[in-house]
């Protein structure tokens, strides 16, 4: 058994060191050459060595030194971004009022065919109602993606994403995302730019809409808290990473949310919905299959399509919305 679980832990090391040299060794005609070395060393090691002992801390050794490497890497807000990321948002606060800088309004043709426009947005602090809250799914039930949308009055909503920011001819992988291949992005825009490139442009994605309990003293506060983290990327760039930092995992290192509960939901958040109804966060009384299924958007939001009435519209029969107290 014991042997069994040191040369496991072997494999996995040597497959992980392999991975960060191959994906994120700056110079791209080194890659394989270092993985084809680093694979040949730990071979070497297994050959020479004679106990399992020194086997197992000589490629402890060797991936030790690809960690100390790895961890030097360094994200940048300087590349040759692709043109829905290639601005930052940050927000201005000044008492009760805020300024959302580089505002994103995307007009979309198809998934990769799209118009991008940047603006200035004024936002009153004292009229942010409520939350809701977006999930995005595209294959597993067990990952989603969350955007987090606040209730600005007058039928107006700011929805915030966070995201990999990807440098031109990047695509997004689940493999990579464990490694330094994108750093974090908070995308400020409305929901007809951020809802409806999902529903109606990419294909295979289902996303769900709930309402949540929110007071509008906690509205507001969590609010603020996107707005520091907006603020922190737009100086300060962050690596992505598929399960420390992600689009639900940093919202709970927001202050407001540090008292609430550890739940392995957070890691594994395509249940985050579940999460959040079992601790009583979600307006709407149904049991929780019924309310996901209500909460289903698709149709709704292709139906809106272009209508500047779109939050509206795909609000329209949701549950929890018209009870909700606004």
């Amino acid at each position: 058994m014991g042997s069994a679980v040191s040369y496991t832990g072997i494999a996995l090391l040597t497959l992980w060191s392999m991975l960060a040299l191959y994906f994120d060794l700056p110079l791209a005609g080194l890659r394989v050459p270092a993985l084809i070395l680093y694979l040949l060393v730990t071979a070497a090691i297994f050959y020479l060595a004679k106990r399992r002992a020194y086997r197992f801390f000589g490629c402890l050794l060797c991936a030790t030194s690809v960690l100390l490497w790895w961890l030097t890497l360094k994200p940048s807000n300087s590349e040759p971004w692709q043109p829905d990321v290639s601005r930052q948002a940050s927000i201005e606060i000044v008492g009760n009022h805020a300024v959302i800088h580089n505002f994103r309004q995307c007009d979309y043709r198809a998934e990769l065919d799209y118009t991008c426009q940047w603006f200035d947005r004024d936002i009153d602090l004292t009229q942010i109602r409520g939350i809701d809250f977006f999930m995005n799914y595209w294959g597993s039930p067990w990952i989603a993606h969350t955007i987090v949308s606040f209730d600005v009055g007058d039928g107006q909503y700011v929805a915030f994403s966070i995201e990999t920011r990807k440098r031109e001819g990047q695509t997004y992988s689940a493999v990579r995302g464990f490694f330094r291949q994108y750093t974090l992005i908070s995308v400020v825009s409305d929901e007809r730019d951020l809802v409806r490139l999902r529903t109606n442009y990419r294909q295979g994605e289902d996303l769900y809409l709930y309402h949540t309990r929110a007071t509008q003293a906690f509205s507001r506060a969590l609010f603020l808290n996107y707005a520091d983290m907006t603020n922190q990327l737009f100086g300060h760039p962050k690596w992505y990473n598929a399960i420390t930092h992600n689009c639900t995992t940093e919202i709970f290192t927001f202050q407001t949310m540090k008292s609430r509960p550890h739940d392995w939901r957070i890691l594994l958040n395509g249940k985050a919905d579940e999460m959040e109804y079992e601790q009583g966060e979600l307006a709407g009384d149904l049991p929780f299959t019924e309310l996901k299924r209500k909460a289903y958007v698709n149709p709704a939001a292709r139906a809106a399509d272009k209508d500047p009435q779109f939050s509206i519209r795909i609000r329209e029969g949701l549950p929890g919305f018209t009870s909700a107290a606004r």
